[in-house]
């Protein structure tokens, strides 16, 4: 193209369908948010299988929450591959806060009240 045009990549944040499964990867992430996270460590945090995570933080990464970077080591000196490292992004980091947040005050408000005609320590009110 002439005329010397820019082009400028926009990243823009997208939305993320927030699931319970997805809901606990991110309190992974919380837990600690300046230690970087590979997958096997959060496979056994959150008890979930190479096959559900993965996909969650495909998602995470695609949407910008997560910044994925591979780990800095010598493959041959550490016997093994390099991982890859997760962390949140600093949009991220904020949306996770808020997502948590939003999910356990929804949680506690539903949570708290007996369906009607329950009595909290058992039976039915006649």
């Amino acid at each position: 193209m002439s005329g010397g045009a820019a082009y400028v990549n926009l990243i823009l944040m997208s939305e993320v369908r927030i699931t319970l499964a997805v809901v606990y990867v991110l309190q992974a992430f919380l837990a600690d948010i300046n230690r970087p996270r590979y997958g096997y460590d959060l496979m056994r945090e959150t008890g979930f299988p190479s096959g559900k995570l993965y996909p969650i933080l495909a998602r995470l990464q695609r949407a910008g929450w997560l910044i994925r970077e591979s780990e800095d080591i010598d493959p041959a000196e550490a016997g093994r591959p390099a991982r890859r490292l997760y962390r949140l992004s600093p949009a991220g980091l904020a949306a996770a806060r808020r997502e948590v947040a939003e999910l356990d005050q929804r949680l506690r408000s539903t949570a708290v009240r007996p369906p009607p005609g329950l009595r909290p320590e058992g039976g039915v009110v006649t």
